[in-house]
């Protein structure tokens, strides 16, 4: 889900959330940004031999969905969690996009993308000792379905879902009622990790508080809401990703987490030596990565992939934006490089598509994104709405005001509302709270309202504005019917193929097409950063920018 997550911003703004990017949907999380490489990630000197045993101490920000079932959970703290105690079929190389071998040795895809064959390995376990086998993912995956609307990014990566079918103890076949070619991505997931037969006997809430059994190098010893968990080296793991370089037990002996929601008070437990690692929400800001580096430390970075940070407009009911000439003056108006560098640093990535650019299928529409006010200027003048003495913008007797759903007032509102009147648009922040905002933004009483989403599949758009695939606010009132099937077909065609060739094709017209007809305002890429002892070798990201703790230790 999104929400409303507080950072600095290198002009010493007050500490406050991004709002743009608040409690927007039930979606998964993810924000971030920092200095360092934009890599799988590496703490401290890789030259040196592996030493075992130990505890890494990690500090994230918050625990606001308050569960641990990687098929059910959304945050994205939780899934860096997952990652280490849950195995999937496959995984996702962070450099490439490519889908490599995990717990599935090889597999075909037929041409229609409905039927999806997996060959397994036969040496993996459960940490209950259960064999991984085909009817072990076949009780995976019917489980999975049957959560239903409780496996909030589950719904999407199954849907079409038939069937899966235990063709012998080491090939399972996945079924599908139409195309889903994002399946295969979706098996490198943690929402899709493969778990004991066990935990499906569990009830949902049982399992978002940690009943849960996977086949990863750690397992979860304890887990309490926003407060703790606890994961413990699991002996005799064998059966790794084809991505990570240890291929046995993990070296360290344990993780221990904790939940610290004050940035200074994270920092200052890192660079005291209180905590190994500092993992927050938003973006480590500048000053704080000076005081880190200056410890020792290092600041790793990598771009989440997924939607970027956007807003979507709201073009019914005979609103300003349902003018296309108006979303394209609010598009030109706004000056993305300034909104990045101002909230974060001088290089800070501004947007430069829908999608963030280490997503699969990314295009970059930069040259569609610049800041042209005389431009937006124009198009509202020939929109027939003129400038008043007030500096705003009028017609027919009406002032141009367009309304702007924040869970919070933030630096980044008023950068934007700051723009915006630069030609003459009179942007209203209307402050709701959580509660509030997803009953508001579902009847449409907004102009303007943000969201985002972290996978490193293109089809992830579709989670927020394809008609045929969501009810969300998002899709439901930022489209008209013409715009909303056109839209829909380009996911469909993105969907129905496993070809790089077409799969980019069909991604790269509808990248275009969304910002040609503003159906989303790009507003920032997003990263995430973290900040990492000295004493902490071998870290490493995932390609969704999650913890992979195989290959750390501590020396």
């Amino acid at each position: 889900m999104s929400t409303t997550h507080r950072h600095r911003t290198r002009r010493r703004l007050t500490a406050a959330a991004v709002s743009v990017l608040a409690a927007v949907t039930l979606a998964a999380c993810g924000s971030g940004g920092g200095s360092g490489s934009d890599t799988a990630g590496s703490g401290g000197s890789q030259g040196d031999k592996p030493v075992s045993g130990g505890r890494l101490k990690l500090a994230f920000w918050n625990d606001l969905q308050g569960c641990i079932d990687p098929n059910q959970v959304y945050w994205i703290e939780s899934r860096s969690l997952d990652r280490n105690i849950a195995d999937s079929l496959t995984d996702q190389d962070p450099k490439t996009g490519k889908i490599v071998p995990w717990l599935a040795t090889s597999w075909t895809v037929n041409p229609q993308a409905t039927e999806f064959t997996f060959k397994l390995r036969t040496d993996a376990t459960f940490s209950d000792g259960t064999r991984l086998d085909a009817a072990a993912v076949k009780t995976a995956f019917d489980g999975l379905k049957e959560l239903g609307p409780r496996s909030i990014l589950g719904v999407t990566y199954l849907a079409g879902y038939t069937s899966t079918t235990v063709v012998d103890p080491a090939t399972v076949k996945v079924d599908f009622a139409r195309p889903n070619a994002a399946f295969l991505q979706a098996t490198s997931t943690t929402t899709l990790a493969i778990l004991s037969p066990a935990t499906y006997r569990e009830t949902p809430e049982a399992r978002c508080a940690g009943k849960v059994i996977g086949s990863g190098a750690f397992t979860l010893d304890s887990y309490t809401t926003a407060k703790s968990a606890k994961l413990t080296r699991r002996a005799g793991y064998a059966w790794p990703s084809s991505l990570v370089a240890n291929k046995g037990e993990a070296h360290l002996q344990g993780i221990d987490v904790s939940y610290i929601s004050e940035d200074s008070v994270r920092v200052g437990s890192l660079t005291g030596g209180s905590i190994d690692i500092a993992w927050p929400r938003q973006p480590i800001s500048e000053a704080d990565q000076q005081v880190i580096k200056a410890s020792g430390a290092t600041i790793e970075t990598r771009a989440l992939p997924g939607i970027a940070g956007l807003l979507t407009p709201n073009i019914t009911g005979g609103r300003p934006l349902a003018d296309l000439a108006v979303r394209r003056a609010v598009l030109k108006a706004l000056d993305l490089s300034s909104y990045a560098r101002t909230l974060f640093w001088d290089d800070y990535p501004a947007a430069k598509s829908p999608l963030t650019s280490s997503t699969p299928y990314f295009t970059d529409e930069s040259a569609k994104l610049t800041h042209d006010p005389s431009g937006a200027a124009k198009l509202l003048d020939g929109a027939g709405w003129t400038l008043g003495s007030d500096g705003y913008r009028h017609k027919d007797g009406r002032k141009l005001s367009l309304t702007y759903l924040s869970p919070a007032p933030s630096p980044g509102d008023q950068l934007i509302q700051d723009q915006l009147k630069k030609v003459g648009v009179d942007l209203q922040i209307k402050v709701v709270t959580q509660a509030q905002y997803t009953p508001l933004a579902n009847a449409g009483e907004y102009d303007l309202a943000g969201t985002y989403l972290t996978r490193a599949d293109p089809s992830v758009l579709g989670s927020s504005i394809d008609q045929a695939a969501t009810k969300q606010y998002s899709a439901k009132y930022s489209q008209d019917a013409a715009t909303a099937a056109k839209v829909s077909a380009l996911f469909a065609t993105g969907q129905s193929t496993v070809d790089p060739e077409k799969r980019a094709a069909a991604y790269k017209e509808l990248q275009d097409y969304l910002i040609d007809n503003v159906v989303t305002v790009p507003l920032y890429d997003r990263l995430q950063t973290v900040g990492v002892s000295k004493k902490v070798h071998g870290f490493a990201f995932t390609s969704e920018a999650f913890l992979r703790a195989n290959d750390i230790f501590l020396k």
